[in-house]
């Protein structure tokens, strides 16, 4: 809906559902595709187990999904003018329903990242049917600082609370049982749709042509080809492999075509001209910073807990509370100062950085073999914190860019805060680590002397794990102090920049961006005059 005249209303559902209850269900069907995808990532060790295929597979399909997922962004708008929000809701809940029963029965690794492309596209699809029908019920102004702190907010928080599903559902019966309870809800959904809803337009439909689906097609196989390299280069040996080098060579090639034919297709997938906005790659280029700096998260965290701590799957999931409770208070941060006070970019950068820095500081400096589980609390509160102060900031700091680069933008963005991210983070985290590591296992390693009688009674191969795992603590402890100096001349950076820039842009109305995409449609001799 366009105006917010009265009451908010929905008229896709049947008037024998209350008003008040109408963006409330509609919300729960958001929780549902939140929920949904194709493999659950959280059940990585489970599955690959039972599917006998290597953790690095069960990743590869996992990351697929969100790149389907971010390269729906800049169709989004065509597939709303097109289709119903009934349409799209049986639509998208159908198309899950069966990546789902797929991806439960599946072994072959081409099949799951398949099969999971195909789901982030069906999740975001209805994702976004479902919070562009209940914009106007979070900001009735369509204020876009306010409704990215609420998209953020969820997206992030629930992709914790899947996580925690997985595992309590795995851990109690099986990995399976997930696919099954998402089967479910779907099922649910789809009743509701049918008994609830009705094909209800207030402006006519578009047809999907005009669409660069060979420029989609190529920025998948790019996008697809660099997850492949990073999370199988370490598997592979890097550049010692062919694997390596046929994945370089493929994405690279798929890379130059879209960036050759953007230059002359009439509407692209993605503009040449989108990656060249300011917002646009200085927030590409901040998020791999963040990436970096946020990676001991993944890689540090895991081993951490499990080889040193000995912590179990329980224990190490139970952690993701206390993330979920940073992202809420980092997002009622946002949403008093950012949203409402208009505080700048630079002035939530900063803050979240600082954050970060924070979260960094404290693991460098608690990191021991005795350390306590309440001990993490504080420093993984912090990471929850900063990530959702940044990543609202920096979503919001592509309203900047002009209108018809807008949704290629968030695609851009998705790139690397969703799809390659954590993979860049992850794979420079264990390149460093892993040559740390053997340096500090000579040092610790010349100074051992088994003559010497206070170690002269420890079997050799416990000596050797005593060495590895204290070796394994230093390097740590070494790579949070790099990062924190990092971390540090990024703060520096910013304090040194003067900007003054405050989030003050609005969307425009539904009806606007109709006409404008009928225009275009219009100019292409697509759709005939009115």
């Amino acid at each position: 809906m366009d105006y917010h005249s009265g009451p908010f209303k929905i008229p896709d559902i049947r008037d024998f559902v209350p008003e008040k209850a109408k963006p409330w269900l509609i919300f729960a069907f958001f929780v549902i595709y939140q929920f949904s995808g194709g493999v659950y990532m959280a059940a990585v060790a489970e599955m690959s187990g039972s599917l006998a295929l290597m953790h690095e597979d069960i990743l590869m399909a996992g990351y697929a999904s969100l790149v389907g997922l971010g390269l729906t962004f800049t169709i989004m708008l065509r597939l709303k003018f097109r289709f119903s929000l009934k349409t799209s809701l049986i639509t998208t809940s159908t198309g899950l329903i069966v990546c789902n029963l797929i991806a439960m029965h599946a072994s072959s690794v081409p099949v799951l990242v398949a099969v999971s492309f195909v789901a982030g596209i069906f999740r975001m699809w209805g994702t976004f049917a479902c919070n562009s029908t209940i914009q106007l019920w979070v900001t009735p102004k369509r204020v876009m600082s306010v409704w990215f702190c609420y998209i953020q907010v969820c997206v992030q928080g629930f992709i914790y609370l899947s996580g925690l599903t997985t595992i309590y559902i795995s851990f109690l019966t099986k990995w399976e049982y997930m696919h099954w309870f998402i089967i479910g809800a779907q099922l649910c959904l789809i009743f509701i749709a049918f008994v609830g809803f009705r094909h209800y337009r207030h402006m006519p439909k578009l047809p999907l042509f005009g669409i660069d689906w060979l420029g989609a097609l190529l920025w998948g196989v790019t996008v697809l080809s660099a997850i492949f390299v990073l999370n199988y280069g370490d598997h592979y040996d890097w550049y010692q492999s062919t694997e390596i080098w046929m994945g370089t060579v493929f994405g690279l090639t798929a890379l130059a075509l879209n960036l050759w034919r953007a230059s002359f297709v009439r509407h692209p997938y993605i503009a040449n001209n989108t990656w060249l906005l300011r917002p646009v790659w200085l927030t590409f280029v901040l998020f791999i910073v963040v990436e970096i700096l946020i990676s001991p998260s993944g890689y540090f965290e895991r081993i951490y807990t499990e080889a040193i701590l000995g912590y179990d799957a329980l224990n190490l999931v139970s952690l993701n509370w206390v993330v979920l409770l940073g992202t809420a208070c980092g997002a009622i941060f946002s949403y008093q100062t950012f949203a409402l006070r208009k505080w700048t970019f630079k002035t939530m950068t900063v803050i979240g950085f600082s954050l970060l820095v924070g979260y960094l500081l404290v693991m460098y400096f608690i990191i021991d073999y005795n350390l306590s589980k309440e001990m993490l609390i504080f420093p993984i509160f912090l990471r929850g914190l900063a990530y959702i102060i940044i990543a609202i900031t920096f979503i919001t700091a592509l309203m900047e860019v002009p209108f018809p680069n807008f949704w290629q933008s968030l695609t851009v963005q998705s790139f690397i805060s969703a799809s390659c991210g954590a993979l860049v983070g992850e794979a420079f985290l264990k390149e460093v680590f892993n040559v740390i590591l053997k340096k500090n296992a000579m040092m610790l390693g010349a100074s051992l002397d088994h003559v010497n009688p206070l170690i002269r009674h420890i079997p050799l191969d416990a000596l050797y794990g005593k060495l590895q795992q204290q070796a394994m603590l230093v390097s740590m402890k070494e790579i949070y102090g790099w990062l924190c100096i990092a971390g540090l001349f990024c703060l520096l950076m910013f304090l040194l920049k003067e900007s003054s820039l405050r989030p003050q842009r609005l969307q425009p109305k539904f009806s606007t961006i109709r006409r404008t995409i009928k225009h275009q449609l219009k100019m292409d001799k697509i759709v005939p005059e009115d």
